[in-house]
């Protein structure tokens, strides 16, 4: 019996190992099969698991616009994927779903448009495209190299025209996000990567320095533009606030253009100043000649052909003005381009100051069979006692305003009672041409023959409205806004016609009423727009060519078809600040190798 009892416990005690052991072992030849197929996933979905944090922070702007709008998931097409498809039921028409996306040659993508009215409710518009598919491989050999052919080409013309300062821009683009990213970094931070950043901007700005195409940099200067990219890279990532990031760049980009307007506004005033100063070299030539005209014995210092003055049977011109330089070019061009230089009268005008340096000047070099005539502003006391007033009113240190000089044309018929007709020359016009030819021009009962400006494709265009203010009832009672304009600078006057409608005191009227309301806002122009309003005849355009003292763009051709050019604006050639590519047609008219130029260091 107890034999019987031992090996029923034995028996019991063995299933009960078995049931235990049997599915640890079959479990456990489980897990081997598993381990070696999901181990590589498990440590790539720990890869992703690891970098999620950083792609959320990049992606923060466009996770709002993700939450709104689901997009379907995109389907790419490769080119043996749609040969495989094309079958003969698809060319009988097949309506069934999933033949009709085989077509001989083609397939259609959709192309998802999305429009909505809102931002709660948005829409997608399918529209069907078909894209043609070569059905043979040599066919689709010839699309590929066809196309690879149009790319290089295009790419070609694209370096040929643009690429010239590619890597400059993209340098200087480096620059621009170093500095966004320097400015992230805490107050006093002097951490590694801080430390690098600071030492690539240096260096790279250095490297590109003022280069301004491609070809200017130096293999260095690429060396350290990739350099900087890594660091950029690094920097991204350190720094992933997007929206951070987008206003620290606008603000740099408001900032940017505030200094440019405050540069700008500091270089419009400096070319301003600069052309209102007397350089040094013109200051020393007036002086050495006055020096010079005042150590002359009285009977010296008399012009010849004094009885040519006033005869009107002569071409007479004048020029008011008080630099000697400037005035001795205009005569010098006006008499070496005269067919009869014997006929020529030649008025010049200018201040007390600068009488003895002008005389002494024309004394030094006569001017052949041609006529001079100095005069003294202070000569024409009565028109100096109406234009005394003007300065003190405006209130301007502006010569356009104070100068008497400049306002002096509205006089001509009193400075010249005797004459009938005389041209008046700004002092910074050169004559390129023989002028007698003004003299037969007819002027049809008007006063005043000068060259239009009306023409707004031109840059002389000035409409009336620029320096007149129409807002005023008696202006543009009196006054047409669109009336032609034209320019001072070598103008023909009729002083018989002047004096027979009595132009002068309607100069007088307008320079009154001026001081009273604003009429008019600037020099001598617009007052004499409305001196002479419906008593200008309009001239050649090639008599008087502006715009050379400015970036106008006036061609070369127009300049030496030109009678008179004329360097109107503030970039006069006598001075630094002139173009230099219109310089020459003015030097070419000044004796360098002059003793007393080289004594005063001026030079072309």
């Amino acid at each position: 019996m107890k034999q019987v009892l031992r090996w029923q416990r034995t028996l019991i005690l063995s299933m009960l190992s078995f049931t235990v052991l049997a599915p640890l072992f079959y479990v456990s030849n489980r897990l081997k099969s598993v381990n070696s197929i999901g181990r590589d996933a498990l440590v790539e979905d720990l890869s992703t698991i690891k970098y999620w944090t950083d792609a959320v922070k990049l992606k923060a702007i466009e996770k709002e616009w993700s939450e709104r709008l689901k997009e379907p998931k995109p389907v790419v097409y490769e080119d043996k994927d749609l040969g495989s498809s094309v079958s003969d039921n698809s060319l009988e028409g097949n309506s069934d779903s999933t033949k009709s996306r085989n077509v001989r040659g083609t397939a259609n993508i959709l192309d998802i448009n999305v429009s909505g009215a809102n931002h709660e409710r948005e829409q997608y518009n399918l529209k069907i495209q078909t894209i043609a598919v070569p059905t043979n491989h040599h066919e689709k050999l010839q699309e590929q190299s066809n196309q690879t052919t149009v790319l290089q080409k295009h790419d070609t013309q694209s370096q040929l025209l643009g690429a010239a300062d590619v890597k400059v821009k993209q340098i200087r683009d480096q620059l621009i996000r170093a500095k966004a990213y320097l400015h992230f970094a805490p107050p006093g931070s002097n951490s590694n990567f801080v430390k690098e950043l600071r030492v690539r901007l240096k260096e790279l700005d250095r490297a590109v320095g003022e280069a301004a195409k491609d070809s200017d940099l130096s293999r260095s200067a690429l060396q350290k533009m990739r350099s900087m990219e890594v660091s950029l890279s690094k920097a991204s990532h350190v720094f992933p606030d997007c929206s951070a990031m987008v206003t620290k760049l606008r603000t740099m980009a408001y900032i940017a253009e505030e200094q440019v307007q405050t540069h700008r506004n500091q270089a419009a005033y400096l070319l301003q100043l600069a052309a209102r100063t007397t350089p040094k070299g013109l200051h020393c030539l007036s002086m050495r000649l006055t020096a010079e005209y005042l150590s002359l014995q009285p009977e010296e210092r008399q012009l010849s052909n004094q009885q040519k003055f006033y005869d009107p049977n002569f071409y007479h011109y004048a020029v008011f003005s008080d630099n000697i330089l400037a005035c001795a070019v205009v005569v010098t061009s006006t008499v070496s381009s005269a067919m009869e230089p014997e006929t020529i009268v030649f008025h010049v005008v200018t201040d007390a100051l600068n009488y003895p340096a002008f005389s002494m000047w024309f004394l030094l070099n006569p001017l052949g069979n041609a006529t001079v005539q100095i005069q003294n502003i202070e000569n024409f006391e009565g028109l100096l006692t109406k234009h005394d007033s003007m300065p003190k009113r405006h209130n301007s240190k502006d010569p356009r305003y104070t100068s008497a000089l400049n306002h002096l044309r509205f006089y001509l018929p009193d400075v010249f009672p005797l004459l009938n007709k005389i041209v008046l020359f700004d002092h910074d016009v050169v004559v390129q041409r023989d002028l007698s030819g003004l003299w037969g021009i007819n002027m049809m009962g008007k006063v005043n023959g000068a060259v239009e400006t009306c023409r707004k494709s031109e840059a002389s265009f000035r409409g009336m409205d620029i320096l007149i203010n129409f807002s005023d009832p008696l202006v543009a009672k009196r006054f047409d806004v669109k009336a032609c304009t034209w320019a001072f600078g070598m103008n023909m006057f009729d002083l018989h016609e002047w004096r027979k409608h009595n132009l002068t005191a309607i100069y007088h009227r307008y320079l009154q009423l001026g001081y009273k309301r604003p009429l008019w806002k600037a020099g001598s122009l617009p007052l004499g727009w409305v001196t002479f309003y419906k008593q200008t005849i309009a001239l050649d355009k090639r008599w008087h060519v502006l715009g050379l003292g400015y970036e106008s763009g006036v061609g070369q051709g127009d300049i030496e078809k030109a009678a008179v050019i004329h360097y109107d604006g503030v970039m006069k050639p006598w001075l630094d600040i002139g173009i230099k590519k219109y310089k020459s047609y003015w030097s070419k008219h000044v004796n360098y190798n002059h003793p007393y130029l080289r004594q005063c260091n001026i030079h072309d």
